[in-house]
């Protein structure tokens, strides 16, 4: 008798999470963006936000929620009902390096989310001011060693993707830089341009106007592959140091527990926008590499780069929070 409640109480689930995803959406979705506006996150978000409510007859909102390099609006979309309403972004930083920055850490990017789709991707460029005497990668880790301790690189803040890939460059190639951290990626550049530290890891489109110039340099890009908009900028991996990589990503998350059939229909949705070509020109304009992946493959990758980015905070000894 206990066998057959069980059973009816499963198939009871069962249909009823199909009925729901057959009815989804009816009314009003929350899309949390855990920056402030303006932002690149946010920009992403809004793009989605204005293609759901298009192609669904339904309301869809984004809500900023700033605070704490992203946990606070992430905690939020992890606490809110997993009933497919309240959707969050999420971002390297927020779902796979802050679990390793915190001595108890406020989620768990794996267990208290449900992964959608990755949205877009993008590797950093590794830039040089245009007086430090180095042209390629293998010329940068030759003067660094030759000069341990002596090479300063800029970031955003401490525990940052361009922070950590710094300490990543460091454990791969056995040299000694020098980590400054700044209030934005603003600062540190400004300082970069001006000689005051010798070299950042940054985004593609902010740094491109200032390379054309010449007053700064590209020495390699972190991802897989070249970049659409450097062609003649190598990557870290093909120029001597094998599989190195370090991607800046951004994702679509609902909470841990929304059913399954809600988030095959927000992933099938989610990557057909993705596949409209005036969404695909926009996030490509923007320096993105664009996404629009399986929930499965998406949640591998949020794994995956758990364990990356919390052994490179352990090896380097990243102080945390």
């Amino acid at each position: 008798m206990k066998r057959l409640s069980i059973l009816l109480g499963t198939l009871a689930f069962c249909l009823g999470g199909a009925a729901g995803a057959q009815d989804y959406p009816s009314r009003m979705t929350t899309i949390v963006v855990p920056f402030p506006p303006g932002g690149s996150t946010d920009t992403l978000a809004r793009q989605l936000a204005d293609h759901l409510a298009k192609d669904t007859g339904q309301p869809v909102v984004v809500e900023n929620r700033p605070g704490a390099g992203g946990t606070v609006g992430s905690v939020a979309v992890a606490r809110a009902a997993p009933d497919g309403y309240t959707l969050g972004m999420g971002v390297t930083g927020s779902h796979a390096v802050s679990y390793s920055l915190f001595q108890k850490p406020p989620y768990d990017p794996v267990k208290d989310f449900a992964p959608v789709s990755m949205i877009v991707s993008a590797p950093l460029v590794l830039v040089v001011n245009e007086n430090v005497p180095v042209s390629d990668v293998q010329g940068f880790i030759a003067h660094a060693k030759a000069n341990p301790g002596k090479l300063t690189y800029g970031s955003p803040g401490n525990g940052t993707s361009m922070h950590l890939t710094g300490e990543m460059f460091d454990l791969a190639a056995g040299t000694d830089t020098l980590h400054v951290p700044y209030r934005g990626s603003a600062a540190a550049l400004n300082d970069l341009i001006g000689g005051q530290i010798d070299l950042m890891y940054g985004d593609v489109l902010v740094l491109m106007p200032h390379l054309q110039s010449g007053r700064i340099k590209a020495i390699a890009v972190t991802g897989a592959e070249r970049h659409p908009m450097l062609p003649d900028v190598p990557t870290i991996a093909e120029s001597g140091l094998p599989d190195f990589v370090s991607l800046s990503w951004q994702g679509l998350f609902a909470p841990a527990g929304t059913p399954e059939p809600v988030i095959a229909a927000l992933n099938e949705r989610i990557v057909a926008i993705l596949r409209k070509p005036e969404v695909h020109d926009f996030f490509a304009s923007q320096g993105f590499i664009v996404g629009g992946n399986s929930p499965a493959e998406f949640g591998d990758l949020v794994r995956v780069e758990t364990g990356k980015w919390a052994d490179i905070v352990a090896k380097a000894g990243v102080e945390k929070q």
